[in-house]
């Protein structure tokens, strides 16, 4: 390896040009030596900056020098032939050639060794040596560097490899050794660094300059030599000895090194350069891991160990993170500034083990909470993104993502103040969770997964209410009078409420108020859409399966058949010539499709009877067998009223038309009276009346004033009311929820499971025909889809042991076996 910024020691080829000369007889070629080959050989050299020379062909000098004893024949293009080459067969060899043919040579061996002139070996080692200390001292070279490349190549060829690396080396240990002594004493500080830097600059540049001179060694003897470190090594061997490994040497500039990083890491500004001239000489010297890095990273544990400490308990976690990013950044800036690549590793790993690692739990429990809250997405994007880098660090984060949805969600189901709003933030909540784990958490599926089971544990938590919650929610959405959402976000928030309605158990209580508030909807004609209304139904078909939605379905087909019905019915009077002004729409309904209904006794005007009569006799003479039962709780009815302000048409009710008609034949009367003419239940009567006298469209006064109906209280027409509409609709009352009707809907559902659970039971039983309480309890789990306590099992087995559907072992009071 080399130092940054220095030449090469592998300098490029120089150019050169080589003449030929021939000669007419063999005795001028015999007569000349192998060690005068420069005299044949002419070489040009070029010297710049530092020294650029070309290796001559290592293969072509030797054969050269060794004077072999065998003769070598050689073709060369016609007319040229080489210096020492005699022609084989006289003058005439060539004439007879034809012009560019080839002409045959033969090399003959020299007849003398050729020898050096005496003392050439001590005196060209002087020159070399000179030439070698003048590098040293920075000082100019006597001789031509032609000259003492020549001088090595001579040197080379007659055998004294050996000897001149050993002289080189001794040369240069010399030089090394007097370095060492102005660096032990040498107080430390930063001059201490940049002399040390010079030091091994000055050095690179010596070595590269003696080992151009050398470069025919090195090339040569070294290279044959596996054993000897070339030339350049044994540059760096000798400076690691000496001057390195020092051991006061070696301390004092680590110590340097380390000081000017903590500076760095504290905010000071240091020489970035000094630093990694620096440690590229430790790289070079192959001491860099032994002697720097692992005080490094030592280092850098002991500071941000601390660090983390101080600042986990001084900072908010936001601040906390981007420090540790900050830092993280920092360190891979030095990586790739000046220190060297293999620290990188496990220098990133010390920090995020120390910011990082040490911390997960305690970062989490102080500020992800807070982070949720608030919805900061670039520090929770940060803080993945930071515990990715740690192992089990997303394990962890993922724990308290669980806890914290888990306890976030709890607040809204648990508490039943939150009742009103409980769907719109259960769907707020689940929009902000998706949106973290999309932006945040990069669409982890880990998340995505733990995500659902949390909603799933925490929406269940409260059994049958979050059920009830949605289907009203939905109906909210799909009543007629709903201008939040055009059809494309009604839409999209059905697909949203169907992804809460995936995580609760009892779906079958969500079906029980879903098609109680649909036959409200479908019946009293406050649909907001037919399109939205069958598009809900197909997400539930999908989600729950054609049995979940059969009953739903049949709901539609009555409507759409009761249409039909009243066409030919109004067709049926025409052909009849039925008098009457009162126009009758009816609905006919299937009993097992539909919400089950109290048969309510009212007194109805007999015109409405009438009319009732007509529609049964039509409808039982093409229904033959049927039987019709009247429903007046869904009944409405369009009245025309009189006021002083003007006319004015009012949609009722039917029990509100009933009160409203009494009014025609008299002008104020009491609770009792009006509950006589009637025959309308207590309780209803009440909420009647107060819609009418106490809402906003006052068509009754009431004396005396209150919010509430009481006993005694007196009603009479408002001729006075005002209303901006011409047809002002009062039967709003009917779309709202009694809390008998609540409770009577609950405990439908309720009535229901007892009968889902002795089925299963039976069907299990009748399957095994014997079988233990535990593993009986554990089948029945798992076929029903709603949550049972185990003490309601218990009362349905011993239910079905009563009717003798199963009886318990004789021998095993424990075990259960199927009666016949």
């Amino acid at each position: 390896m080399f130092p940054t910024g220095l030449p090469s020691p592998n300098p490029p080829p120089y150019s050169s040009s080589t003449t030929t000369t021939t000669s007419s007889s063999s005795s001028s070629s015999s007569s000349s030596s192998c060690s005068s080959t420069s005299q044949h050989i002419q070489k040009k050299l070029r010297f710049e900056d530092s020294v650029d020379f070309i290796g001559l062909d290592v293969k072509m000098a030797e054969e050269a020098a060794s004077c072999s004893n065998k003769s070598k024949t050689v073709f060369l293009p016609g007319g040229h032939h080489a210096n020492g080459l005699t022609k084989t067969a006289g003058s005439n060899t060539f004439s007879n050639s034809k012009p560019g043919a080839a002409k045959k040579l033969v090399i003959k061996n020299f007849k003398e060794k050729p020898k050096l002139p005496e003392n050439y070996i001590q005196e060209t080692w002087q020159k070399l040596k000179e030439a070698v200390e003048a590098i040293q001292n920075s000082t100019s070279i006597k001789y031509n560097l032609e000259e003492l490349y020549q001088a090595v190549e001579n040197l080379c060829s007659h055998k004294i490899s050996a000897k001149l690396y050993k002289q080189l080396r001794a040369v240069c240990e010399d030089h090394i050794k007097a370095q060492i002594d102005q660096f032990r004493e040498y107080p430390f500080h930063v001059l201490f660094l940049k002399k040390i830097d010079k030091c091994w600059q000055d050095h690179c540049r010596q070595m590269i300059m003696i080992r151009s001179i050398f470069l025919f060694l090195d090339r040569t003897y070294v290279l044959q030599n596996s054993m000897l470190p070339s030339i350049w090594d044994m540059g760096l061997e000798l400076f690691r000895f000496y001057i390195i490994s020092d051991l006061k040497v070696q301390s004092k500039t680590i110590d340097g090194i380390l000081l000017l990083i903590e500076r760095e890491r504290n905010g000071e500004a240091i020489d970035r350069s000094l630093l990694r001239s620096l440690l590229s000489m430790l790289s070079d010297l192959q001491i860099y891991q032994d002697s720097f890095e692992q005080r490094f990273l030592e280092e850098t544990n002991r500071l941000y160990a601390a660090e983390g400490q101080r600042l986990m308990q001084e900072r908010e976690v936001p601040e906390y993170l981007h420090h540790v990013n900050k830092r993280l950044e920092e360190e891979a800036d030095r990586v790739i500034t000046y220190l060297d690549q293999s620290t990188q590793k496990p220098l990133i790993a010390t920090v995020e083990k120390q910011l990082l690692g040490e911390h997960l739990t305690a970062t989490l429990q102080k500020g992800l909470t807070h982070l949720l809250d608030e919805n900061r997405i670039q520090d929770l994007s940060l803080l993945y993104q930071l515990f990715s880098r740690v192992r089990g660090g997303v394990q962890v984060l993922l724990q308290h993502w669980i806890e914290y949805i888990k306890a976030f969600g709890s607040t809204i189901v648990i508490n039943p103040e939150k009742d009103k709003t409980m769907v719109q933030e259960l769907l707020d909540f689940k929009d902000k969770v998706d949106h973290v784990i999309d932006v945040c958490f990069m669409k982890n599926e880990k998340f995505v997964n733990a995500m659902k089971e949390a909603f799933e544990t925490f929406i269940n938590k409260r059994p049958n209410k979050p059920a009830e919650l949605i289907a009203k929610h939905v109906d909210s959405k799909l009543r007629a009078g709903n201008k939040e959402a055009t059809d494309e976000e009604l839409e999209k928030m059905l697909d949203k409420i169907m992804i809460i309605f995936r995580f609760i158990y009892g779906k079958d209580v969500f079906e029980a108020f879903y098609k109680k508030d649909l036959a409200k909807r479908l019946l009293v004609g406050k649909s907001a859409s037919v399109d939205a209304e069958k598009s809900m139904l197909s997400k539930l078909k999908h989600e729950c399966g054609a049995a979940f939605t059969s009953k739903l379905e049949g709901m539609f087909k009555d409507m759409e058949l009761s249409k039909d019905i009243m066409v030919q019915f109004k067709q049926y009077m025409q052909c009849q010539n039925i008098p009457g002004n009162i126009e009758l729409t009816v609905n006919i309904l299937t009993m097992g499709y539909w919400p089950t209904y109290v048969p309510m006794e009212v007194h109805l005007p007999p015109e409405m009877v009438r009319l009732q009569e007509i529609f049964k006799t039509f409808y039982l003479g093409k229904h033959s067998g049927r039987k019709l039962q009247w429903q007046s709780t869904l009944g409405h009815c369009v009245l025309k009223a009189e006021f002083k302000e003007g006319k004015k048409e009012l949609q009722v009710s039917l029990f509100q038309t009933l009160v409203l008609l009494m009014f025609n034949e008299g002008e104020e009367f009491t609770l009792d009276e009006i509950k006589l003419a009637t025959g309308i239940e207590d309780s209803e009567l009440r909420r009647t009346l107060q819609s009418l006298a106490c809402g906003k469209a006052r068509v009754l006064t009431k004396l005396p004033k209150s919010k509430d109906v009481e006993d005694g209280d007196k009603f009479a027409c408002n001729d006075d009311f005002k209303h901006k509409l011409f047809r002002i609709k009062i039967n709003q009352i009917q779309m709202k929820e009694t809390v008998e009707e609540q409770a009577s809907t609950t405990e439908r559902v309720f009535q229901d499971r007892q009968y889902q659970i002795d089925a299963a039971i039976v069907r299990i039983m009748k399957m095994r025909k014997t079988l233990s309480h535990n593993l009986l309890v554990s089948e029945v789990y798992n076929q029903l889809k709603f949550p049972v306590k185990p003490a309601d099992l218990k009362k349905r087995i011993e239910s079905l042991i009563d009717r003798d559907y199963m009886e318990r072992d004789k021998e095993n009071p424990n075990q259960y076996n199927y009666v016949a």
